[in-house]
């Protein structure tokens, strides 16, 4: 796992944020719950297989020697790095083996309030703008549940299901009631509005999960999903996965990253999609600040009362003056490449302007906070510490 410097053809408006600044109250980046249990079958999961447990063991040694190669070839003075990178994409997620089959019917509270049974998930669909739920169900070993997904779920294994959005993020409910799914998984990243209430009046099953993400939303989520699915037990296993990898991964980039604040690199996430006015900085609350104190650097954004996202003005980015600039590889696209992106106001005024110190990532990814986290952040690890040229020779 080692960053690249050529960007990535992946292109995915990134609607959330717009909807956050336009209508905040569709966009909750707020909020808290799971879905819990009421009612459900004894279980009676399948204990893991050698060739499982193989499978995992070879994951975590990915990661391992990914770890290696980030402490072995870090700098020691990242803030005098220069030059842009593009974090390598990360692989699917790796699904368990063996999983817990479904112990249906099971009755949740979703994160709406609202109690729904799910009696069936032979045909699945999870759908939020992340592609955080459909990550998370390939985790509990039922992918080949999944019957479509939407434009932002960017997994390369899912490419062959049927898109049920329409007009960039908005989902179509013709298009969803076609598929005859038994269960559907969503939260309120994804129009219209209404949609729900379509749904539902057509004997749909949906289950709402929170639209927030950050670090500590991804054990949550996952419990909320295997709960909804009937695989709590799956659930346990695959957030025990994640917290090994996570904790592998965290503890080395803390190997690598300095110390003292002072020598931390000052970090800005920064989304923009075309070349008008969608240009915005990913405050505090946004998960953008989550996603940078994750791989040790200060987010800028929130050290300078940014709260949720914000206009990226000349003035607002001159003050945040960020030693380094975070944003999605199709936004970078959108804006004419690194060339569009330095011509924006105020970009080449600051630190990581003046150094060209941007780094890009795979919009469907970089604040997806599921399952591949642990390897995300590797992957950031890498761009954010490890010299663009010695990349290159590597």
């Amino acid at each position: 796992m080692r960053p690249t410097i050529s960007s990535a053809s992946l292109s995915n408006p990134f609607r959330a944020v717009i909807v956050l600044c336009l209508l905040p109250l569709l966009f909750l980046l707020t909020g808290c719950g799971v879905g819990t249990l009421n009612n459900s079958q004894p279980s009676s999961s399948s204990p893991s297989s050698d060739s499982s447990a193989q499978a995992e063991s070879e994951h975590l040694s990915e990661l391992e020697q990914g770890t290696k190669y980030l402490e072995e070839h870090a700098s020691k003075n990242p803030k005098e790095l220069t030059g842009t990178a593009t974090a390598q994409s990360v692989g699917a997620v790796l699904p368990l083996e063996n999983p817990q089959q479904p112990q249906l019917p099971v009755t949740v509270t979703d994160h709406q309030g609202t109690e729904v049974t799910v009696e069936k998930v032979d045909r699945i669909l999870a759908l939020d703008l992340y592609g955080t739920l459909a990550e998370t169900v390939q985790g509990l070993g039922l992918a080949d549940h999944l019957v479509g997904r939407v434009t932002s779920t960017t997994e390369p294994s899912l490419a062959q299901l049927p898109v049920v959005t329409q007009n960039g993020h908005d989902l179509n409910a013709e298009a969803i009631i076609a598929l005859h799914p038994d269960v559907i998984l969503m939260d309120t990243t994804n129009g219209p509005l209404e949609i729900t209430e379509q749904l539902r009046s057509a004997g749909l099953t949906v289950v709402h999960f929170d639209p927030k993400r950050s670090l500590h939303t991804i054990s949550e989520q996952i419990t909320a999903v295997a709960h909804a699915l009937g695989v709590p037990e799956s659930g346990e296993r695959l957030n025990k996965r994640v917290s090994t990898e996570l904790s592998l991964v965290q503890e080395s980039i803390a190997r690598v990253a300095p110390k003292e604040e002072s020598q931390k690199v000052s970090m800005a996430f920064l989304y923009v999609r075309g070349t008008a006015g969608v240009f915005f900085v990913l405050g505090q609350g946004s998960g953008a600040d989550d996603l940078i104190t994750s791989v040790s650097g200060i987010d800028a954004a929130s050290e300078g009362g940014a709260q949720g996202t914000t206009p990226a003005t000349s003035e607002a980015l001159v003050k945040l003056n960020p030693d380094l600039i975070l944003t999605m590889t199709g936004g970078l696209e959108s804006t004419g490449g690194y060339e569009g992106f330095l011509a924006r106001p105020g970009v080449s005024e600051t630190a990581a302007g003046k150094n060209h110190r941007i780094i890009d990532m795979n919009d469907g990814q970089v604040l997806s906070f599921g399952p591949n986290t642990p390897a995300v952040l590797l992957s950031l690890a890498q761009a954010i510490y490890i010299p663009a040229q010695e990349a290159k020779t590597s």
